[in-house]
């Protein structure tokens, strides 16, 4: 194989509110926190265990970043899409340490809100964002041009339906 895959697929629930940061250079950094729990029955004992795993989240994409901050709460559920980055840094005892994030680049990257906006049931809510995606930037089937939104459903089933079947 000629190169190497470093992708990152995340579903979890924030641990606390996004934080921004503004670097040195003007750019901005959205971080938080995700959990992840695993979840299964003890075959000895037949009760429910759960493992959480909890994951550093380091957003630099600016518009994704923005769609964080303003809709991401913690708690609130998430799907995202990054890859894996470890750093160094000093901690204020003078000790070497590594930390190891899942960030989403400047033109890389997904994040997918999973909670209903607004007391809205989730299939009112469509809320993914990515940089290549169609969806980004748009909160709601309404918000979508034309050529976007679904059909609308006129008249009766009976009325759509066409009579030549061709079997």
């Amino acid at each position: 194989m000629a190169g190497s895959v470093n992708k990152v697929i995340l579903i979890g629930n924030l641990g606390r509110d996004p934080e921004v940061r503004t670097l040195p250079s003007g750019d901005r950094v959205v971080s938080f926190s995700v959990a992840t729990t695993e979840s299964w029955r003890d075959k000895n004992t037949g009760e429910r265990k759960d493992r959480t795993e909890w994951h550093n989240v380091s957003i630099f994409n600016e518009n994704l970043g923005k769609i964080a901050e303003q809709y991401c709460r913690k708690g609130s559920k998430i799907y995202l899409e990054g890859q894996l980055q470890t750093r160094e840094y000093t901690d204020k005892d003078g000790n070497q340490r590594k930390a190891t994030d899942v960030v989403l680049q400047r033109f890389r990257g997904e994040l997918t809100l999973l909670d209903s906006k607004g007391g809205r049931s989730e299939g009112d809510y469509e809320g993914g964002y990515s940089q290549s995606g169609g969806t980004f930037g748009r909160s709601s089937p309404m918000e979508r041009g034309p050529s976007e939104r679904r059909p609308a459903s006129a008249g009766k089933l009976s009325d759509q339906l066409d009579d030549d079947i061709p079997f």
